[in-house]
This record gives structure tokens, sequence and C-alpha cells, in this order.
């Protein structure tokens, strides 16, 4: 599936060495490989993955015309003519070059031996424990943002209750002879607190950090960076980690998912152009359940992404009714072999061959199970709180209203 998505195409030509000319056409990166097609007869010049990519330079054809050549299995491929130019096209190839190497050597050491389904799984559920764990944090940072808003209520209706006894002072003073406090009694002095020095700011978690190819605005050209997901913000780096932009969560206006490996944040302003930023990235699809998470409100998913989770399903969606389609398959398996799930539904006896699991990774994969379990719980009973936070608030917020309408009669009655 991942091989027939397109993330990004360019016009461009491409020299065919058989014929001795340019043949122009579109130049076309999927998650594994690079192809070129020809305009005029549709013919697919080019087809080859990206881990066969020995060398991708910048270079000048004729010394005047430049260029960008690939070097794949000792055949070096010439694309000229690149639209909108030949840095954005060569700065997208080589990040995704780059991150197909780093992951094949992260993968080298199991691909000498093929992992069985059990291990298969294994890994599918620790993935999901980590999300799960990312998701968590998360809930947890804006609980904390909850209780420092009840906190600011706290103090705005001690506040008001100052200035209603300050309002009370005004509408009858002690030199009134109908007062009733004809004898004021003097306040008593508090003695002055010393200014403690304020604590230092404690530096944020980093739930995720992603190098991207980062597009500001209207403008064409794109540059390498780092993406960094905190909490309350995205951070957005250079390639000599120095900051371009910061966008904190609350004035992120929305976010749109063009693709499973491209996204944009936009704030909008008003009298003044809009700040947006568009960022494309190999592991993008590990930043989107963080981003929906975190700005559930806020994201939306366009038709390229839609069509890719499938009849509408969010990537996250469609990876978790997997998830458990395949443990209770597969648990199912393991504990009767001789009637492993799914023979009824006209499964082959290879593919039910594939589904046996042993004995270990049963247990192992029951104990991940378990903590999914308590991790669900937990999330579960941190939402339940939040809700009541969420009632306590919004009844704060109407009896503040209610004070500062009363109070700013009674100041209109003194004036």
């Amino acid at each position: 599936m991942n091989e027939d998505i397109r993330i990004h195409s360019w016009p461009c030509s491409y020299y065919l060495d058989t014929t001795k000319q340019w043949i122009p056409g579109k130049l076309s990166l999927t998650p594994l490989s690079i192809q070129f097609k020809a305009d005029k007869t549709g013919d697919l010049l080019v087809d080859f993955q990206l881990s066969g990519i020995g060398e991708i330079k910048k270079e000048s054809s004729h010394l005047i015309f430049s260029s960008l050549t690939i070097l794949e299995k000792g055949t070096k491929h010439w694309f000229s003519s690149l639209h909108p130019n030949r840095n954005v096209v060569f700065n997208i190839l080589e990040h995704f070059w780059r991150e197909q190497l780093l992951s094949s050597q992260e993968a080298g050491a199991g691909a000498a031996l093929e992992p069985s389904k059990g291990k298969e799984l294994t890994g599918i559920l620790e993935g999901s424990q980590k999300r799960l764990e990312d998701t968590a944090k998360v809930l947890h940072s804006q609980g904390e943002q909850f209780d420092n808003i009840m906190r600011g209520l706290h103090k705005i209706e001690g506040d008001m209750d100052v200035a209603d006894r300050l309002l009370t002072e005004l509408e009858s003073p002690s030199w009134w002879p109908f007062s009733t406090k004809l004898w004021k009694t003097p306040l008593e002095s508090k003695p002055k607190e010393t200014p403690s020095s304020p604590a230092p700011k404690p530096q944020e978690e980093i739930l995720l950090q992603i190098p991207v190819i980062i597009t500001h605005g209207p403008d064409s050209s794109s540059k390498p960076g780092k993406l960094t997901l905190l909490p309350s913000a995205l951070e957005i780096r250079d390639c000599r980690s120095q900051l371009l932009q910061r966008f904190a969560a609350r004035d992120v206006d929305d976010i749109r998912v063009h693709s499973p490996y491209e996204i944009s944040v936009r704030q909008r302003f008003i009298g003044r152009p809009d700040n947006s930023c568009r960022l494309l990235a190999a592991r993008m699809p590990r930043l989107i359940p963080l981003l929906e998470g975190l700005f559930r409100e806020k994201i939306q998913f366009l038709e390229d992404a839609l069509g890719f989770a499938g009849a509408g399903m969010s990537p996250a969606a469609e990876l978790g009714t997997s998830l458990w389609q395949a443990a209770t398959g597969f648990l199912g398996a393991a504990a009767n072999p001789g009637s492993p799930a799914g023979v009824g539904d006209g499964m082959d006896k290879e593919q039910v061959q594939l589904q046996k699991v042993s004995q270990e990774e049963a247990k192992e994969l029951r104990q991940i199970l378990k903590k999914l379990k308590g991790l669900a719980l937990e999330t579960e009973a941190e939402l339940e709180r939040q809700d009541e936070a969420l009632d306590s608030i919004g009844s704060s917020v109407d009896r503040a209203t209610l004070n500062i309408e009363r109070q700013n009669r009674r100041m209109r009655k003194l004036t």
C-alpha cells in the first residue's frame, strides 16, 4: 500500500541514454522508490528503490544547465529543468533517501532471519503501547493546564471578594453619620514578606523530534530542519538548531494533513498575513497521532490523507482496528492450535500456518495487552477527572461573570 502513495512529483526532463535526448515528463517520489514517467508516451522510464541509491548530487549538464544526478547500482540518471527549482527537489529526495538508509540500518540486525508472526505482532503492540503512553503524557499535561486554570479562577474569586469589600466601604463610608461603621478599627499591620526569587522554569518534556523539510508561507523554497513537539507548543528549527518558528498550542488555528507525510500549520492574524508553515517528513506518520491527541478540534484530514486512512478513518484508528483484530486472531490460534481463528472464513492452510505463534510469544502478548489495558483504564480515569474539572471551571466562570456584572452596576451608581 505504501508503494502506491505518491509523496511528491515535479515536472522535469530526463536524459535517455539510448536515444541521446532529453525526455520531458514527471519525476515522482513514493515512500520506497523514485519514478519518472514520460509526458507524451506515458511510459515509465525510471523506477528504482530508494535503498538502491548510492549518491544524489547537484551537477551541470554541458557546463551550463543545472541538473540533478542519482547514482543507482552503477547507473547515473540525469534530471534537468526541475520545477520549482533544483534545490527543493534535492532537499526532499535526500531527506527521504537518508531516512530510508537509517531505517534499513536499524532493521539490519533482524534482516538475516525473517521474524515470526508473533514477533511482528509483539512489535506492533509495543508501538501501540508507546503511542498510548505518549497520549497519556499529553493528557497529563492537559490536566495540569486545567489545574492552573482552576487556581487562576480561585485567585479571581479572591480579588472579587476584595473588590466587594472596597465597594461596600465606598457606598457607606465611616465618616457618614448613618454609617454602620461609626468606629473604624485600625488594620493590623502585616509584616512585609521579602519576595522570593522565582524558581527556574523546568524544561518542557519533548514528546517527539523528527527531521523535516520546511516550506514557509507562499515561498516555494524548501530547506531541511527539525520539528519538536512539546505539550504546549510546536517548535521548528533549521539544520543548525536555530529556532525559526514557535507555534504555541493556544495560537494554532488549524493543522491540515495533506498526506501521511505532509502537514501544514497555520496561525491567523487580523490586518496582516497569516503565519503558515508546510512540513514534509518521512517520519510524519509517527507524529500525526500525537497531533490528533494534542489538537483534536483543530486538525483536519484532507482528501489524500482520508484516502490513505481508508473510508475516512484516521491512520491511528486504522492501526488500532487492525491491531486488535490481529491480536484476537493470533491469540486464538495460540490457545487452540487445532482450530485456529479464521479457518471458517475460507483461509488457506499456508495462512493458517503463518498465524500460529508459540506459547512464549502468546504469554508476552498477554503481558503487553495487560499493560495496554492498565494504560487505557488510567487514561479513562484521567478523562473523567478532567470532565469534572471542566464542569467546575464552567460554574466558576459563571459565578465570576455574575459578580463582575453586579459590581459594575454598583460602580455605576457610585459615579
